[in-house]
């Protein structure tokens, strides 16, 4: 077993008990909840007269299915109205804070925690949604629950879990123009496979993953569990510090700041740590990754040739052919050219600030083609103001984008934003998996924001390096 690591000092740090299953019994230092997996749980307080243990370390948001287009109330959607109801309802009796879609902090869970100044390094952090991972880019341990687990941690602030093996994740190199934290994710997907993460965690390491900036480090732990993985984390430096000072938290509690960071400090993972594994993968070698299958594993670089079934593992071809059947791609071709007819720029993978940015970048003078339908949702209502501020949505518009307000939209088509029949997505979500965007027979290839902005342009995928001059990240 792994010993020396972030994992395992957070993991004694939040031990209550060893339990008779052989599970450990964790405090939880923050938890999350949304629309859709905290009705059940609530209910299931209120059959045994329980009350939720410490609201003041709870805090809830909608996302889900809240629509991105009309906000206003009732919502035309007669459940996704009966779900914010009941949310309102169980958290103003419960006194837990909301950021609802009138206070302006709204957003997707997994952007409005770090941006709030909520995700902290050292945190047992858990929630009803499985990219919780997300929030291990500032150092906590960060996990994504099912609704029993969601009634347990209200009613006792506590979750039972097993303790799982460290496998460290070294990216060196300095990564090339156009290669972002997405096709560091996609790539180490691709080669240990989406079911290569069971049993672990992730730790990110190296010199690529510490140049990123935090938006990026966060769109890598939020894809760990598309590889399997249970957790996944960057040990805090100096830029998760720069990043927790200018959040709600510290600018109202600026004394906690020096207070907490020689905790933050003892937390990283030791120069001698042991791990149970360690996989390196050279990021000057990357590219730009787009998916040509129906997992997130079945990727490849730009310029590289969809794999032949054949060339797989016995155990992968079926799922290959069948991929490549309802994706209508062909062996040997590249994804370089592939038609789409919409194009999504969102989720809690891609939606921040810096991504809209870079995005905008290849936008701007640009007009989306005439086949195609064009998104972009922000993360939050805090990313929305400041992209509106700095004018990103005159680009976007300008260029033919739909510009929306915050929220999960077609990342998993809970809401009105859904593929129709057979439409190709360039999406910047985390899954494309058959039905995920609305549709069963829907195709959706996951890249990079730049890649969506250049697929929207062209309506088809298209290396973004050959169609604009575009800087490293």
């Amino acid at each position: 077993m792994s010993e020396g690591t972030l994992y395992d000092k957070v993991w004694e740090e939040h031990t209550v008990s060893e339990l008779p299953t052989g599970q450990t019994q964790l405090f939880v230092g923050l938890h999350l909840i949304h629309e859709v997996t905290s009705p059940q749980a609530f209910g299931m307080l209120q059959e045994r007269g329980l009350t939720v243990a410490y609201p003041e370390l709870t805090h809830a948001t909608v996302d889900h299915i809240v629509p991105t287009a009309d906000q206003s109330r009732p919502y035309r959607d007669d459940a996704a109205e009966e779900m914010m109801s009941e949310l309102e309802e169980n958290v103003r009796e419960s006194g837990i804070q909301f950021s609802d879609p009138t206070t302006g902090d709204q957003g997707i869970v997994h952007v409005i925690g770090p941006e709030q100044g909520l995700t902290q390094p050292g945190k047992t952090i858990v929630c009803g949604d499985s990219h919780t991972s997300t929030h291990g880019a500032f150092g906590a341990l960060a996990f994504g629950i099912g609704t029993s687990q969601i009634r347990d941690v209200l009613a006792t602030q506590t979750v039972a879990m097993e303790k799982k093996d460290v496998r460290k994740i070294e990216v060196t190199g300095e990564l090339g123009p156009a290669v972002e934290a997405k096709d560091i994710i996609l790539e180490v997907i691709r080669r240990l496979g989406t079911e290569g993460g069971v049993g672990y965690v992730y730790e990110y390491a190296g010199e690529a993953i510490e140049n990123l900036d935090m938006e990026g480090r966060m769109s890598i732990c939020n894809m760990s569990i598309e590889g399997g993985a249970r957790a996944g984390y960057v040990n805090p430096d100096e830029t998760t510090y720069e990043w927790l000072k200018e959040t709600d938290y510290f600018q109202e509690n600026p004394e906690k700041f020096d207070e907490l960071k020689p905790y933050w400090e003892s937390i990283r993972s030791d120069d001698d740590a042991e791990y149970d594994d360690v996989v390196t993968i050279d990021g000057s070698e990357l590219e730009p990754v787009v998916t040509w299958g129906t997992t997130p594993g079945q990727g490849i670089g730009i310029s590289d040739p969809i794999p032949e079934p054949e060339s797989l593992p016995e155990d992968k071809q079926d799922t290959a052919r069948r991929a490549q059947e309802h994706m209508r791609v062909t062996p040997g071709e590249t994804m370089d050219g592939y038609e789409i007819d919409v194009a999504f720029l969102g989720s809690c993978t891609n939606a921040r600030l810096p991504d809209l940015r870079r995005a905008a970048e290849v936008v701007e003078g640009q007009q989306v083609h005439e086949d195609v339908r064009a998104m972009v949702v922000p993360g939050s209502q805090r990313v929305k103001a400041a992209a509106e501020a700095e004018g990103l949505d005159t680009i976007f518009e300008e260029a033919g984008f739909e510009w929306r307000n915050a929220g999960c939209s077609m990342c998993l088509g809970m809401n009105e934003d859904q593929l129709q029949g057979d439409e190709a997505c360039a999406s910047s979500s985390n899954r494309n998996f058959i039905g995920r965007q609305g549709s069963k027979d829907g195709r959706t290839v996951l890249m990079n924001p730049r890649m969506v902005a250049a697929a929207a342009i062209t309506g088809e995928v298209t290396d973004v390096r050959e169609l604009k001059e575009v800087t490293t990240v």
